[in-house]
């Protein structure tokens, strides 16, 4: 199975992911146009992470996975999924400012713009982060295209991917499993990575099925389609803080060097990793092809396959 992608289903995807990046920033917008002269400063920090730039990845499986079970690709058949969408990448966006800190990664720059601690001051980058999380959960619950068991369901759905069970435990293994004098088998890298970015790929996908209307062994394969490239994400990154271009990549590599980070690179050679990353990328389109097989009906396939080629050819 060919897992590399080729020119025009390059254009094609980025064409889309553009379009989808534009609804969501719309949407963004409006829900971040908020004011209060006292602290002022706290809605600024939250808007100038949430536009620091970024493809919207999480949003985009959120409205092709809600397109592909809804059989609704419209802009107003839309509607019900792009909160969604909005609310996933504010919590995303609170991920990367909390992961920036100096406590945590002490990063200085991000997607070729200064990182929100280095923009505003420690204090401010914590609160802003803090309040896009809770945001998020307020804008679903008061989202009124969403039925009471689907809000329920959805936000027990982030809770725990973004919680102790998802990405911030996959953060405290990042941060305790590595070091001078620490070691982490390949294992325990890929449970920590599945936790820490795999989870909240895994929940964007599972929500817009929820929203679309999926039944629960749909909702197992879309799963599997997203593990598989949220971690071959994960691998292509690790080669790319190695071997990566900052000026394409916006922000300084070899970060996990300086942080003495266990990556795949430590335990597997850059070949190695690659065909890891691919392996990955083709059990992801298997779980596709195992959807299409289900629901005949289903669209928008091939735009999720293209998706997982893409990602695993980026260099930035």
């Amino acid at each position: 199975m060919q897992s590399e992608i080729n020119k025009l289903d390059k254009k094609i995807i980025e064409i889309k992911l553009q379009e989808n990046a534009d609804i969501v920033n719309t949407a963004l917008e409006k829900y971040l146009e908020l004011y209060d002269k006292d602290y002022n400063r706290l809605f600024d920090s939250m808007r100038y992470s949430c536009f620091a730039g970024g493809k919207r990845i999480r949003a985009f499986l959120v409205l092709q996975f809600f397109s592909l079970f809804s059989n609704n690709e419209n802009t107003d058949g839309m509607d019900k999924a792009v909160p969604l969408a909005a609310a996933v990448e504010m919590i995303h966006t609170y991920s990367l400012i909390h992961d920036d800190l100096p406590c945590m990664d002490d990063d200085d720059l991000r997607r070729g713009k200064l990182t929100n601690h280095k923009a505003f001051d420690e204090a401010t980058a914590v609160l802003a982060g803090d309040a896009l999380l809770t945001y998020a959960f307020n804008i679903i619950a008061n989202e009124e295209m969403l039925g009471s068991d689907e809000k329920i369901k959805i936000i027990s759905e982030i809770s725990y991917a973004a919680g102790h069970n998802g990405m911030i435990g996959g953060q405290m293994m990042d941060i305790y499993s590595n070091g001078e004098n620490k070691n982490i088998n390949v294992i325990n890298l890929i449970k920590l990575h599945t936790l820490k970015t795999g989870k909240i790929i895994m929940m964007s996908s599972r929500i817009g099925s929820i929203a679309g209307g999926a039944s629960e062994e749909e909702i197992d394969l879309v799963t599997n389609y997203a593990k598989n490239i949220g971690l071959a994400f994960q691998v292509i990154d690790d080669i790319l803080d190695s071997t990566g271009d900052p000026a394409l990549l916006g922000k300084n590599t070899g970060s996990d060097m300086k942080n003495a980070k266990t990556t795949f690179l430590n335990l597997l050679n850059k070949e190695e990793a690659y065909e890891y990353a691919k392996k990955l990328t083709i059990e992801a389109i298997l779980c596709l092809d195992k959807l299409k097989e289900k629901n005949k009906d289903a669209r928008n396939v091939e735009i999720l396959e293209m998706l997982a080629k893409y990602l695993l050819s980026r260099r930035a």
